[in-house]
């Protein structure tokens, strides 16, 4: 896994290379929700994509970056996700990948579901698929890239916006997240719900919500209960 520290180089996308016939065929497909959220991700540079828990928000950012790559439209994918709810990572013993395991886990997870893990691997250890935690994304512009950041209910305001200053010229943005799942000691401190407000005031800024669950048919019920108990 490569994680990088540096400011980014010039960078000069090569757009002489042939564009691959037809659609890549990824072992899971889309299902109609999904195809739909898809279709208007790729018209907009900054999307939020919310849903609860099963929803499939990471699994469609995820297919949308891999699409974009091998049909060359980025050249490389960019993700970030914070270490639950303080990002001082540390605590942990190893160097920067060992520590950010535990919090890759399902982004990897996702990644292997959707293509071959070989291949997922290999754009991993060159790079091409580079996890970016919040601490080292300071100064950094992230251009033809489609950047994801992930449970994004637990990144404060100001990481937010710092994320999101990144973006560089023709990149996407894909901000995934559901506010019932925040972490953080201090709800309040979320940057999930403002993004409403920048949605409501930039064409360029959609806010998609999923709706259909994914996992077991019983959580849905379940979490409705949870949410009852803590409101």
């Amino acid at each position: 896994m490569q994680i990088s520290e540096s400011r980014d180089k010039k960078h000069t996308p090569n757009k002489s290379k042939r564009k691959p016939k037809g659609s890549i065929k990824f072992k899971i497909s889309l299902n109609q929700e999904q195809k739909e959220a898809k279709s208007v991700i790729i018209e907009k540079p900054l999307s939020v994509l919310r849903g609860s828990a099963g929803s499939g928000k990471t699994l469609l950012a995820c297919q949308i970056a891999l699409d974009l790559l091998f049909t060359r439209e980025i050249e490389r994918i960019v993700i970030t996700r914070p270490t639950v709810a303080n990002e001082d990572i540390g605590f942990l013993p190893g160097d920067i990948s060992k520590k950010m395991d535990p919090w890759l886990s399902p982004i990897y997870s996702n990644l292997y579901m959707l293509y071959d893990k070989n291949k997922i691997d290999k754009l991993i250890s060159e790079g091409i698929i580079e996890i970016l935690p919040f601490p080292f994304m300071r100064g950094r512009t992230l251009v033809e890239s489609c950047v994801i950041v992930d449970e994004a209910q637990n990144v404060t305001m100001g990481q937010m916006e710092m994320a999101i200053g990144r973006l560089g010229m023709g990149s996407k943005l894909i901000i995934c997240g559901d506010t019932s799942q925040i972490d953080l000691k201090n709800k309040k401190e979320s940057g999930l719900d403002f993004l409403n407000t920048i949605a409501s005031r930039i064409d360029d800024v959609n806010v998609i919500n999923l709706k259909k669950n994914h996992r077991h048919g019983i959580v849905p019920s379940i979490l409705e209960i949870y949410k009852e108990y803590s409101s």
